[in-house]
C-alpha cells in the first residue's frame, strides 16, 4: 500500500525543524507560548467534529458489507467476539487465530478479511481519508476507541510474542536512519524539545506517554480529519525520511506496543482534538 504524499519544497527544512527542536526558548517565552497554546485547546474542546466519525464507524460495525454479506458485530477485539466496550484500552496484544500481535486497525482488517471476505489488499485500499475521499477504517477506529474512553490503558506485554514486539519496537525507537540520520528518540527521548511552537513529548516518560498515547485517533483541525495512531506513525517516518511505513504492518505494531508500555495506567481520552 502505497500513500501519495507531496514533500517538503526543500531538503533543509527536516534539518531546520531538527534545529529548532533542540533550541530552547527563554523562560518566560516558553511558558507565555505553552499557555497560550493550552487556551487555543481548550477553545477547540468544545465541540470535536470526531463524534461524526464515531457515528459513522459504529454504522460501519453493524453493516452487512463485503463478499460474505456479514457484519463485524462477531470481530474479537481481544475480549471476546463482538466485545468492543473496553477492547481498545487492551491493544496491542497477541491474538492466537493469526499467531501475531495486532493493534485496533490490523486487527478490523484481519476482521474484514476473515468475516466479510475482502481481500486484505482491498480492505488495506484507503486506511487514511483525503479530500472528497472517507476512510472506513478511521471511522472503526474512532468507534472503537470511543469505547473506552475514560479507561485505563492496560495493554499486555506477557506473550512471548507480546515481548518480542515490544523489544523490535525498542529497537525501532532508537534506532537512526535515513538521509538525516534520524530515530523516534531524535524528537521523542528527552523532555522540553519543541518544533516550532509544537511541543514534542517524551514517549519514554509514562506521565507525557499517557497524556499523548492515550489521545489518537483524533480530529486533527488543520486536516479536517480523524488521524489514527497508524497515520501518526507514517507521518513521523515521512518527515523523518525513512522509507514509508507500510499500513497495519509488524513494524508499526512493534513501535505501537513499545509505545504502549510507557502509556500504560493512562486515561483513554480518544478521539481526542488536535491542531
Amino acid at each position: 500500500m502505497r500513500t501519495n504524499r507531496p514533500r517538503a519544497a526543500f531538503p533543509g527544512v527536516a534539518i531546520a525543524a531538527a534545529f529548532l527542536a533542540w533550541t530552547p526558548l527563554p523562560g518566560n517565552a516558553q511558558d507565555r507560548t505553552a499557555e497560550e497554546i493550552e487556551k487555543y485547546r481548550r477553545a477547540l474542546a468544545e465541540g470535536n467534529p470526531a463524534e461524526l466519525w464515531e457515528v459513522r464507524g459504529e454504522a460501519l460495525w453493524v453493516a452487512k458489507r463485503g463478499p460474505n454479506n456479514v457484519s463485524l458485530e462477531k470481530c474479537d477485539l481481544g475480549l471476546g467476539a463482538g466485545v468492543v466496550k473496553g477492547a481498545y484500552a487492551e491493544l496491542p496484544r497477541y491474538f492466537a487465530d493469526t499467531d501475531k500481535v495486532q493493534d485496533a486497525e490490523s486487527r478490523l482488517v484481519s476482521c474484514m478479511v476473515t468475516l466479510q471476505g475482502f481481500k486484505e489488499e482491498d480492505a488495506k485500499k484507503n486506511p487514511f481519508s483525503a479530500p472528497g475521499r472517507h476512510s472506513d477504517l478511521e471511522a472503526l477506529t474512532s468507534y472503537v476507541a470511543s469505547e473506552s474512553k475514560g479507561m485505563k490503558m492496560n495493554a499486555p506485554i506477557r506473550h512471548a510474542k507480546e515481548i518480542e514486539a515490544f523489544e523490535l519496537g525498542e529497537y525501532l525507537f532508537y534506532r537512526r536512519a535515513g538521509p538525516h540520520d534520524f530515530a523516534c528518540s531524535t524528537c521523542h527521548a528527552d523532555t522540553g524539545k519543541r518544533i516550532r511552537l509544537q511541543e514534542l513529548p517524551q514517549l519514554t516518560n509514562p506521565k507525557e506517554a499517557q497524556q499523548v498515547f492515550t489521545t489518537w485517533p483524533a480530529y486533527r483541525v488543520s486536516q479536517g480529519s480523524v488521524r489514527t495512531m497508524q497515520h501518526r506513525l507514517y507521518d513521523c517516518y515521512w518527515q523523518m525520511r525513512h522509507p514509508q511505513l507500510d499500513y497495519a504492518s509488524d513494524t508499526a505494531t512493534a513501535l505501537m506496543v513499545f509505545l504502549a508500555k510507557y502509556a500504560n495506567g493512562g486515561e483513554v481520552n480518544a478521539p481526542a482534538l488536535k491542531r
